[in-house]
This record gives C-alpha cells, sequence and structure tokens, in this order.
C-alpha cells in the first residue's frame, strides 16, 4: 500500500464517528447496510451519517450497492485488509511484538462449538440451534443466546420444531452473557442470525473463532392471521436449516481458514 493512500484511510477512521461506521459495517460484513439502520443504531443524525459516509468512500474504505430503490453500504474488504497490513509490516516494521500471531487453524479432530446469536434468542437462534443439533451428529456442538435479558421461547417456533420432530424439551432462552465467562465453552464458530444482533457491541470472542453474519427477518413481527404468522417462522426455519445443513457438509479438512470464511459468508446468501 502506498503512504498516501495510506494516510488517507487513517485520516478517514480519525474520526470516531466514522470508525464507528466501519465497526458496525464489520459486524454486518459481508453484507451492506441501510444508511437508515446506521444512523438508528449509532443514534447518528442523517446529514452527519451521510457526511462520514461520503468521506469513508472517497477514501474507499466502503462502499454503496443499490438494491431496487435501497441503498446498502458496506465495507470494501481487501482495502481494510491492505491497511491492517501496512499498519502491521511497514509501519510496525513486522515486529513480532506488535503482530498478532494468526490464529490457528481449526483442528479437524475434534467436534466443533457452534453459537448462534439473535437479539431475543426466542425464535431464529434457537431455530439455528435445534437444527445444528439434529443434523451436526457428534462433530458439532450447538449452543443459542440473546443479546437481550428476560426472552422466553416464541410458541410459533416450537409448534415448528415439534411439526418437523425436533426435540424441544431441552431449549430454553439464554442470555449471552452465560457464553462470556471463564467457564463457558470455547466457540469455533460465531453467527449473528439477526441485524439486531448484529448491531449490538460484542467483545471480541477468545479464540478468534470464525464468524459469520446470517441476517433474516424476525418471523415474529409478522402480522396477520395466526396461519400468516406460522407461514413466516416456517419460512425462517426452512432458511436456517438449509444454511445449516450446507455448513455441515463443508470440507472442512480440505479448507485453510480463509478459504473456509470465505464460504460461509455466501452462506448468508443461501
Amino acid at each position: 500500500m502506498e503512504h498516501e493512500t495510506a494516510s488517507r484511510h487513517f485520516a478517514a477512521l480519525g474520526h470516531p464517528g466514522r470508525l464507528a461506521v466501519v465497526r458496525l459495517l464489520m459486524r454486518h460484513a459481508p453484507q451492506g447496510v441501510r444508511p437508515t439502520e446506521i444512523a438508528a443504531t449509532l443514534r447518528m443524525k442523517p446529514n452527519t451519517l451521510s457526511h462520514h459516509l461520503a468521506e469513508l468512500e472517497g477514501a474507499g474504505l466502503i462502499g454503496s450497492d443499490r438494491e431496487g430503490r435501497s441503498l446498502f453500504y458496506s465495507v470494501r474488504l481487501p482495502a481494510l485488509a491492505a491497511l491492517i497490513s501496512y499498519l502491521g509490516h511497514d509501519c510496525g516494521r513486522g515486529r513480532p511484538d506488535l503482530i498478532p500471531p494468526p490464529p490457528p487453524e481449526i483442528d479437524m479432530r475434534r467436534h466443533f462449538n457452534v453459537l448462534f446469536i439473535c437479539s431475543g434468542n426466542s425464535a431464529r437462534s434457537i431455530f439455528a440451534e435445534a437444527i445444528l443439533r439434529s443434523l451436526g451428529g457428534a462433530r458439532f456442538r450447538a449452543f443459542s443466546a440473546g443479546t437481550r435479558p428476560n426472552s422466553v421461547l416464541n410458541p410459533f417456533a416450537l409448534e415448528v420444531l415439534e411439526r418437523n420432530g425436533l426435540e424441544v424439551t431441552s431449549l430454553r432462552a439464554k442470555h449471552l452473557s452465560e457464553f462470556e465467562g471463564p467457564e463457558a465453552p470455547r466457540m469455533d464458530f460465531v453467527f449473528t442470525v439477526c441485524d439486531q444482533a448484529a448491531a449490538d457491541e460484542c467483545a471480541p470472542w477468545p479464540g478468534q473463532p470464525l464468524t459469520a453474519h446470517w441476517g433474516m427477518p424476525d418471523p415474529a413481527r409478522a402480522c396477520g392471521t395466526d396461519a400468516e404468522k406460522g407461514l413466516a417462522f416456517a419460512k425462517a426455519f426452512g432458511d436456517l436449516h438449509r444454511r445449516i445443513a450446507a455448513l455441515t457438509q463443508l470440507p472442512f479438512d480440505q479448507l485453510e481458514r480463509l478459504a473456509l470464511q470465505q464460504r460461509l459468508d455466501r452462506l448468508s446468501e443461501a
């Protein structure tokens, strides 16, 4: 990376508001986020956000893509990767006491701990936990949690699980704090399955697990008759079932960490 490009990137990130935007977009990466959602999450005035987005896009750190009438902003991952590499290898001269060692490759000889997170842990993440328990066999241990306290399982979600023959008696709504202590299982994979959970601040997970955002609409927000609401829950279940089935079939023993991350990102569109 050229020094001039790096200086432009650092200048763009030097404002706390712009840094907050990039951090938020990274939690949704590689998916994009609407400006209205960014502004609401960061409690930022629309005109202020527009200025920050223009600065970041002008610096080449983020980009925008239009889908219909909506504009979505996302991090340009190669640019951010080049900046991080420049900081460590050029500015830091490659010193090992400045550059953290790369995370270890995943040990294929043991089971994988997988955590699914949503805001309430009442439907989508519970679906994912139950599905992976059913499809994952002995190779996967599935967990789920919510960022919002005092949640309860949604009765429509339980009905869908029972209708599909999945075990529900051991399922319960759990807060994320259960998985953040020193005694909690060390995760290999962490997935957010709703946009609110991805927007919430969360400390880096120990052990540098692979992460991905599999955001999908909240079926609990569906309106209409009970049949129409049930259909929304069934669709969420089907989307997650398709992604998790594909996850369990990935050739883990043939993929390096970067290739595996790219596969996980692509599953968000499955």
